[in-house]
């Protein structure tokens, strides 16, 4: 049963600070606080100021005052923090036109929600994202004019086997053989059933966790699946009690997509459905890999639009450091059933119809997920409205291909610039039901050049110094 303000409001004898939680243009939360007994029902209807301004992607100066409206069916009690706090995720508005502000990525999700039931294909779509990171002991770096570098250490990472740490037990896990080793090779098993039962704490349901394959303390923690807008608020919730679990245990979180050379990157698989009433499109018993027509045909919107998407779903420079070939790196659009070597996976781990769906395998958790699963499902309903055909499936590995066969098949886009520009010229399906607008697109490509493509194409690499110093 949703909660209601006053349900809220009631919880505030239970906590000392109320904390109000935003998501910015790019991904990362932002938050307030106050005092609990300043928490009545009148912050629900009224909501809540603060300065735009110095958010990113959002107000300029001159136009700073918003407003923040607590959802209050998302309220938790913080489970890392140790002077109790209530949490709430809100929505963000204009002050002027008391309007859901067009750049809140969280609005962006909602209308997707409710574009779907506009277009009568489906009433709910539901997502399961997997979301890998890394657990590091150490990491320092620096980027000034004159000097460059970043420097990673764990306890379990393989360069560490040869150190004297007196003592040194051994077992470091060496490259790409972190998928499934027990402790004490794997070092990180409670670590991670403390985050679960964090995060179970406040109604995120895990699946499993596990080691993933890198060395140096990769992990994945798997939530179950939920709504659109539900299940990237659950991504935040997520990202945040990693990195305050692991802070607690003298350890440092990243979910940047490629930390390590020479090993698997963190990605963050997401597995969609669309379902009307008690039913799941995507379901066809003759199908292949049991997969209806409709369901083939979103496959086939995300191919049409993947390198676009891209732009939302791997949105960092870094994330073309794992979109490359090796690594298990789902570079190829292509769809097939099991094959984890193309970008559409169709999973047979079950014959339910409740469980078939989709997997689109590209994109990683330094997404924003409200604005990547609102993309991904609009680029599978332009597929299912016309129609589009996938093609035939890839039974085999992709990256073993001949070289005359694998140039048949296309590979995403190997720069954050690229997509980028894909994205300015190919964007009218994201428009659609207002969806997405004009403004907060050109906002997002124009950002993302300034801060993060122009700054990093202009610095000297450390490695051309191997390269090039003694030219």
């Amino acid at each position: 049963m949703a909660k209601t303000a006053a349900d809220i409001v009631k919880m505030k004898n239970e906590v000392q600070m109320v904390d109000f939680r935003f998501t910015d243009l790019i991904g990362t939360w932002q938050h307030f606080s106050m005092p609990a007994r300043e928490l009545d029902t009148s912050l629900f209807e009224e909501g809540v100021g603060f300065d735009g301004s110095s958010i990113r992607g959002f107000q300029e100066i001159q136009e700073s005052d918003m407003i923040l409206f607590p959802d209050p069916d998302t309220a938790f009690v913080d489970p890392v923090l140790e002077v109790p706090t209530l949490v709430i995720i809100c929505d963000v508005y204009d002050p002027i036109t008391r309007q859901p502000y067009t750049r809140d990525p969280r609005y962006v999700a909602r209308k997707a929600e409710a574009y779907l039931k506009q277009t009568g294909i489906a009433d709910t779509s539901y997502w399961g994202p997997e979301a890998e990171f890394f657990l590091f002991n150490d990491v320092r770096y620096s980027a000034e004019p004159y000097a460059t570098f970043y420097f990673i250490d764990s306890i379990e990472a393989w360069w560490n086997s040869g150190k004297e740490l007196q003592p040194n037990f051994g077992g470091q896990i060496p490259p790409k053989r972190g998928y499934f080793p027990v402790p004490p090779a794997d070092t990180q098993q409670d670590v991670r059933s403390k985050i679960v039962q964090a995060l179970e704490q406040v109604g995120v349901q895990v699946e499993i966790h596990h080691h993933e394959v890198g060395t140096a303390g990769q992990a994945e923690i798997d939530i179950r699946f939920d709504t659109l807008t539900r299940t990237a608020d659950k991504i935040m919730i997520y990202k945040y009690i990693v990195k305050n679990v692991a802070r607690k245990h003298g350890l440092t979180a990243t979910f940047m997509p490629k930390p390590l050379f020479g090993d698997n990157g963190s990605g963050m698989h997401t597995h969609q459905s669309l379902w009307k009433g008690e039913t799941n499109i995507f379901y066809d018993e003759t199908g292949y890999a049991q997969l209806s027509k409709e369901g083939l045909y979103y496959i086939g919107g995300l191919l049409k639009h993947a390198s676009a998407l891209l732009a939302f779903a791997a949105p960092t420079t870094n994330s073309y450091r794992r979109l490359v070939p090796g690594y298990e790196a789902p570079i190829n659009l292509a769809y097939s059933q099991r094959n984890r070597s193309a970008c559409c996976r169709i999973p047979v781990y079950s014959k339910s119809p409740r469980a078939k769906r989709v997997e689109f395998r590209p994109p990683d958790p330094t997404a924003n997920p409200y604005l990547c699963f609102a993309a991904l499902l609009m680029a599978g309903l332009d597929g299912i409205q016309n129609r589009l055909d996938p093609g035939e499936p890839m039974e085999k590995d992709l990256y073993e291909l001949p070289p005359e066969e694998a140039a048949q098949i296309e590979s995403t886009p190997g720069s954050l610039a690229k997509v980028l520009d894909v994205l300015e010229s190919n964007h009218d399906f994201l428009l659609r039901g207002d969806v997405f607008t004009p403004d907060l697109i050109e906002t997002w490509i124009a950002y993302k050049r300034e801060n993060e493509v122009d700054p990093v194409a202009i610095r000297p690499h450390p490695y051309e110094f191997y390269l090039y110093f003694d030219a």
